[in-house]
């Protein structure tokens, strides 16, 4: 049996990473609660709450964090017409919240995640693996069997290019979780009492060419270089699909990384995943993407960008015109999808002016 960590009694870091570097994007529709748990590692960062549902009903945050609250009322304000492109009735909606943001770096967290036992039973700081993850090298041109080779007692394997040692920028972290796994619903229906005990002591980086399935509970990013191009598309209320709005972000920012020479590292860190979804509902949010992805993933197996697209932005317009041509045959949603991604930059590029940002000010 997996349980959660015990945090009760560690002391709050007095020394965190880049406390004034990073942002906590939450989703929600209830009280955060689950925060106290994580008082010990969170509590000096920043948080942008998004909520999602009903904006008349009061969150409850714990005393003692930083934090704005934005919910659908505020976003409809600040974006306007555009806010179209912000997804309603699901975790989607915490795409405002990187747009919002004022620093460098995002982790996001979903409410229902918990602190993760390491197998020693010590308690993990996820958010301070994430950030070594960020600033150290990742390596996509050339794997390394020995994993990641920054880490402490690793290094490069014999045979490995001295040419390719230096790796490249890390714009992505994307960890795990334990208890309940990220399935889709026939897999939940068919697995519904499987548990995730498998404590995986490894961070890798995935390859250049090679999509994967990003999960968006347990993530951090560095938003100066992909924050663009993490838009978790357009999903939940009003849409044909839901629950593969991580997926989208994490198909479109590989091939993206992949272009512009940035590496995605996965692993640790853990996160324990308290509260399995109902896979009824799932099934019903998802069958249309269980069927589509069968085409969207040839789709961005087989993008090529231009060398022309040298920016993030002008990487996502490009692919923006690529789904509209290649994926809005599959059903009309894609071409709505695509006018979303247009209307997604024009805000972001609103909200972060290009200038502004060169400058770190974004």
């Amino acid at each position: 049996m997996v349980d959660p960590a015990n945090t009760v009694g560690i002391p709050v870091n007095p020394t965190p990473l880049l406390k004034d570097e990073l942002d906590i994007v939450i989703p929600t529709i209830r009280n955060l609660d689950f925060l106290e748990m994580w008082r010990p590692f969170l509590q000096p960062y920043h948080l942008i709450i998004v909520q999602d549902g009903d904006p008349t009903k009061k969150i409850h945050v714990p005393e003692g964090y930083d934090y704005e609250l934005y919910n659908r009322n505020d976003i409809n304000r600040i974006l306007g017409p555009k806010a179209s492109c912000i997804s309603f009735k699901d975790s989607a909606c915490r795409c405002f919240g990187y747009m919002v943001s004022k620093k460098k770096y995002i982790f996001t967290i979903d409410d229902d995640c918990f602190v993760a036992k390491d197998p020693s039973g010590k308690a993990v700081n996820a958010l301070e693996q994430h950030i070594k993850n960020l600033l150290c090298p990742s390596t996509p041109l050339f794997f390394n069997t020995l994993y990641d080779p920054y880490r402490d007692g690793a290094d490069f394997v014999r045979g490995y290019p001295f040419s390719l040692r230096e790796g490249v920028s890390t714009a992505v972290s994307h960890g795990l979780w334990l208890n309940i796994p990220d399935y889709d619903a026939p897999t939940q229906l068919v697995k519904p009492k499987e548990r995730n005990a498998r404590y995986v002591d490894a961070v890798m980086t995935i390859p250049k060419g090679t999509l994967f399935p990003m999960c968006g509970m347990n993530l951090a990013f560095d938003r100066d270089l992909i924050g663009p191009a993490m838009y978790f598309g357009l999903m939940g209320d009003g849409q044909p699909i839901g629950r593969y709005d991580d997926m989208w972000a994490g198909w479109c920012i590989k091939v993206i990384c992949d272009h512009l020479g940035l590496g995605v590292k996965t692993g640790l860190p853990y996160i324990y995943h308290s509260k399995a979804s109902n896979p009824f509902v799932n099934l019903k949010k998802e069958y249309k993407g269980i069927f589509w992805q069968e085409d969207i993933i040839p789709f961005f197996q087989n993008v090529k960008l231009s060398k022309e697209a040298t920016t993030v932005q002008q990487c996502y317009i490009e692919l923006s015109k690529m789904v509209k041509e290649k994926l809005s045959p599959l059903d009309p949603y894609f071409d709505k999808l695509a006018d979303a991604m247009v209307t997604w930059i024009e805000a972001w590029d609103e909200l972060n002016p290009p200038a502004a940002a060169a400058n770190g000010k974004a």
